[in-house]
């Protein structure tokens, strides 16, 4: 491999040295010129990246409004509970939370408070946007942030075996238990596990809370173990389901790296089967995964929404579900605002690490 990059780099570096004329001379000049004009590409690049995600922040600021006002149901109706209201108080109700406006006005200043951080004011909760998702945020990234881990960890561990003993017994039931569980919804299963370890079944008796995140009453240490307590059931659902992922895609980039000479040159060095696959193997397959990797980064924000919902876990997916009942047009569009920079964002973040990884991409 050392080879082979050396032979496709060498046009280059004389196509830019070239192209700097004789401004540099020596070997010094030489050198400088073509680093120049790598940084120059490269900021480019990231020129070009957060350009991109700028406009798609653009496009879901414009989505996130006029989609949910699709949804059938009157926000007033639910605000005054159902209960028999005059004209006036529906009027007043509207004009309160600026319903009563043209749709192009409620429009320009949704979109006006949104680049200022205000997302509005929740009609069922009457308070900020903001205050609720930040209340939120955090059991969220409980939840998600260590099924993230776990399940990034075992796709990883789990891809890179069976690639590199591909076709064996060991290979055959990892790829077919990761697309047997990759298939299986979320919120069955997590409703399985729940009659299964909570309710009980059988001889099996009930283990673990039906859900939310704390029994109550309970501080330090003993708090501590109540969540993580609550916090079996949907972390198994999450990472069960979505650990098949990262596996297939580590299995099949390490499976294209396995022909390359560069490996077959490292074993006859002498070098041991693990350090091949650990220093040399992996590190090259790991480029489409550190995509994934990111995407799901991203969605660690946006929570899940089934899965918090089936568990009453007080996190963004339930909150989002909460008010997409009502539904809480503001609250809604906040929380659908926020999944989606969270998305965009961890993809820039992966497209500006790139060239970081593979020199190539980017020029």
């Amino acid at each position: 491999m050392q080879v082979s990059m050396t032979a496709e780099a060498t046009p280059s570096l004389v196509e830019d040295a070239a192209a700097t004329g004789p401004a540099k001379s020596g070997p010094a000049g030489a050198g400088r010129a073509p680093r120049a004009r790598t940084t120059t590409a490269y900021l480019r690049y990231v020129a070009g990246k957060l350009v991109g995600a700028a406009v798609s922040l653009l496009a879901v600021l414009v989505t996130s409004f006029f989609l949910f006002r699709l949804i059938p149901g009157d926000p007033v109706k639910f605000m005054t509970g159902g209960r028999p209201v005059s004209a006036e108080q529906i009027a007043a109700y509207r004009r309160e939370f600026g319903l009563d406006l043209p749709m192009w006005q409620q429009f320009t200043e949704y979109c006006g408070k949104a680049l200022t951080g205000d997302l509005g004011t929740s009609y069922q909760f009457h308070v900020p946007v903001m205050d609720k998702i930040t209340e939120a945020l955090p059991n969220t990234l409980v939840l998600t942030g260590t099924s993230f881990l776990l399940y990034t960890a075992l796709g990883i561990f789990l891809g890179t075996r069976s690639a590199w003993r591909h076709g064996g017994l060991g290979d055959r039931l990892n790829t077919g238990l990761a697309l047997t569980l990759y298939s299986i919804p979320s919120f069955w299963l997590g409703l399985l596990l729940i009659i299964v370890l909570s309710v009980g079944a059988g001889p099996v008796p009930g283990l673990f809370p039906t859900g939310g995140m704390e029994s109550g009453g309970k501080e330090g240490f003993a708090y501590i173990v109540d969540v993580v307590h609550h916090l079996v059931l949907p972390v198994v659902t999450l990472v069960a389901v979505e650990y098949g992922q990262t596996l297939l895609v580590t299995r099949s980039a390490l499976l294209d790296e396995m022909g390359s000479d560069y490996l077959t040159t490292a074993r006859a060095k002498g070098l041991r089967d693990d350090l091949v696959r650990r220093r040399h193997a992996v590190p090259n397959a790991l480029l489409p995964t550190v995509t994934l990797i990111f995407v799901n980064l991203g969605r660690t924000v946006a929570g899940v929404i089934l899965v918090e919902t089936v568990f009453s876990w007080p996190g963004l997916g339930g909150l989002f579900y909460q008010a997409l009942s009502v539904p809480d047009l503001p609250l809604v569009q906040g929380l659908f605002f926020v999944f989606a920079s969270a998305v965009i964002l961890m993809n820039t973040l992966a497209d500006l690490l790139y060239p970081l990884l593979d020199p190539r991409v980017g020029r």
